[in-house]
């Protein structure tokens, strides 16, 4: 398992999951993608996209107004 990092502040949505969606797409099965996000909808917005895509959602936690949402890359 290796952790990616995307730092999404700033980004509106739905910027911060449409380049989250471009980047997983080249990493391994069981990595993770670490997202820092400053967009109030973000967390429910990569909560859908996990739903959607089968992607495993870790945790969303938020901390200064920054939300940190981890997503495990799953491929079937």
């Amino acid at each position: 398992m290796t952790i990616h990092h995307f730092d999404a502040k700033g980004m509106k949505c739905p910027l911060p999951v449409l380049k989250a969606r471009k980047l997983m797409k080249d990493l391994g099965n069981g990595d993770v993608l670490e997202v820092h996000a400053t967009d109030p909808g973000a967390p429910g917005d990569f909560k859908h996209f996990c739903e959607t895509t089968g992607h495993r959602l870790l945790d969303s936690k938020e901390a200064d107004g920054v939300f940190v949402i981890r997503i495990e890359t799953v491929r079937s």
